[in-house]
């Protein structure tokens, strides 16, 4: 199901004398590509956590992956936001796309998907969190969030200039989407050509501020702790200590809502106070008493830290269930590809964490469900070994667009052709990550590394093995997710793996070359 080229011929309908005329529908389907950010796979419940225990329920993207296919070994080759941004819009790894951090402006004159698929005939538009300091290029339509932007009251960019939309940014950029829906399809039934909507989410990003709708979502729950909550990062090497993103003593005031937002107007001020101020009150009131504290005080910060988190990943939900009943409005859903993603994973406190950066599984893995109707069987899974640069040669196959030599990455579309059944010809049997910034927020010390589909192995360059800094000369860590997939216990130094690491070694030094890195 290969398109080669847009199709979109004018027919004359009736006699001779007929002047009307009418546009043959491109065949090539429509692609609606929906991201969040830092949105954990274990906070969906069509994935969980890996010991079956469901944190929330998130119907709307179970219903994509009941009715798509859900990837269950999807992975950033960055875990941060605009690297990874960066890569699904480009199919490179950041030594080619120019964002290795949060820090630089993204070269919108290099190929994206969006931007070829416009060329080759597509309708295209983006809206919601953009995150790469450079406007869009290449889109018919688009409104994009300035930097991170708020939960409340967004300032926005569009091409005629900065506006501000009052209401909640979920709701907005949900609302947005629809609209962007309505007018793409009346064109496509105006002309026949297609289109591919970027609708991207700031939620859940930090600091979870929730719709005041969903305040008392988890009023009286206790949300299920990881196992790993009071991690004391024993069994592996100093790298796990060095950063600054616990639960326990790195969330702030903002996080825990002991602070409104700046943003809030008088009306959802009210709406605020008149919740949080009681809620406020009482935890303040435990910990000056000396009731919450210790091992105490991190699982009740942790349930305050989650119970936001949720309450953010809700209203996303919400807004792709809208969509989806657009969708089915509009009479497009059956040519429709719909895929849900995140830009990475995030930490649930897992090993008593919030955020993201390393090569962990948390992180390193990213939720990603496609649903394609009369292609994609419906509740399929894969295990495919893919990564975030392997979006844009797929769409580009799909649309029978060539992709540019350029990408790193590689198209999975001949396996969704076939119903999801078969691995593609010469597919990669191991992935590769790097990050790079030991400075940088949260100082996770810079690595790299290699997972297969049973181990991994992780190179921290600046990390002293035998000491408690960030300089030293380096330091491996490596671990069997067969037997220990919490990445508990550093096998790096284990004669019994002493083969394993250096086979290892060595395909991970062939990765660097492959990507320049």
């Amino acid at each position: 199901m290969i398109y080669l080229a847009p199709i979109v011929a004018i027919l004359l309908a009736g006699s001779e004398n007929a002047s009307t005329p009418v546009a043959e529908e491109d065949p090539r389907p429509n692609i609606l590509f929906i991201m969040s950010d830092d949105h954990a796979w274990q906070a969906i419940s069509a994935y969980g956590r890996p010991d079956g225990t469901r944190v929330n329920s998130t119907p709307s993207i179970d219903r994509l992956a009941a009715e798509g296919m859900r990837f269950d070994r999807f992975f950033v080759e960055n875990s941060i936001c605009a690297p990874s941004r960066a890569a699904f819009l480009t199919g490179c790894f950041s030594t080619r796309h120019g964002i290795p951090t949060n820090a630089e402006s993204f070269d919108g004159t290099q190929p994206t998907w969006p931007r070829l698929l416009g060329e080759a005939g597509y309708r295209t538009g983006v809206f919601g969190k953009w995150h790469l300091k450079s406007n869009p290029v290449g889109f018919d339509e688009w409104g994009v969030l300035i930097g991170q932007g708020p939960y409340y009251n967004p300032p926005m960019i569009t091409p005629e200039g900065r506006v501000r939309v009052k209401g909640y940014t979920t709701d907005i950029i949900t609302d947005q989407g629809i609209e962007a829906l309505r007018r793409f399809t009346a064109g496509r039934n105006e002309d026949g050509r297609p289109f591919a909507l970027l609708v991207q989410h700031k939620a859940p990003h930090r600091r979870w501020d929730p719709n005041p709708r969903h305040f008392r979502l988890y009023d009286g729950v206790d949300v299920p702790e990881p196992p790993t909550l009071l991690d004391d990062y024993a069994d592996r090497g100093p790298a796990s200590t060095l950063q600054t993103m616990t639960i326990a003593r790195h969330l702030d005031d903002r996080d825990l809502k002991l602070i409104a937002p700046p943003e809030l107007d008088e009306t959802q001020r009210l709406a605020w106070n008149a919740y949080y101020d009681k809620v406020n009150a009482d935890y303040r009131a435990a910990v000056d008493s000396g009731e919450l504290a210790g091992d105490d005080l991190t699982r009740a910060k942790y349930q305050r830290y989650v119970k936001d988190y949720l309450s953010c990943v809700a209203a996303v939900d919400e807004g792709i269930g809208r969509i989806l009943d657009e969708l089915d409005t509009l009479g497009i859903a059956e040519n429709t590809i719909v895929v849900y993603t995140s830009d990475q994973g995030w930490y649930l406190g897992e090993h008593g964490w919030y955020d993201k950066r390393w090569m962990y599984e948390e992180s390193f893995r990213t939720p990603f469900i496609l649903r394609w109707p009369g292609t994609v069987p419906a509740g399929a899974t894969s295990n495919l070994l893919a990564q975030n640069i392997d979006l844009a040669p797929t769409f580009l196959e799909i649309a029978g667009e060539p992709a540019p030599a350029r990408m790193h990455g590689a198209s999975f579309a001949s396996m969704l052709e076939q119903g999801g059944t078969s691995m593609p010809s010469g597919w990669r049997d191991a992935v590769y990550y790097r990050y790079y910034e030991s400075e940088g927020p949260h100082t996770v010390p810079k690595h790299d590394g290699i997972r297969t589909d049973r181990w991994k192995l992780i190179w921290f360059p600046e990390v002293d093995p035998d000491g408690d800094g960030p300089a030293g000369p380096g330091d491996w860590e490596m671990y069997d997710l067969e037997s220990d997939p919490d990445e508990l216990r550093d096998v790096a130094d284990d004669p019994a793996n002493a083969e394993i690491r250096r086979m290892l070694e060595r395909r991970l030094e062939a990765l660097r070359l492959q990507y320049a890195a």
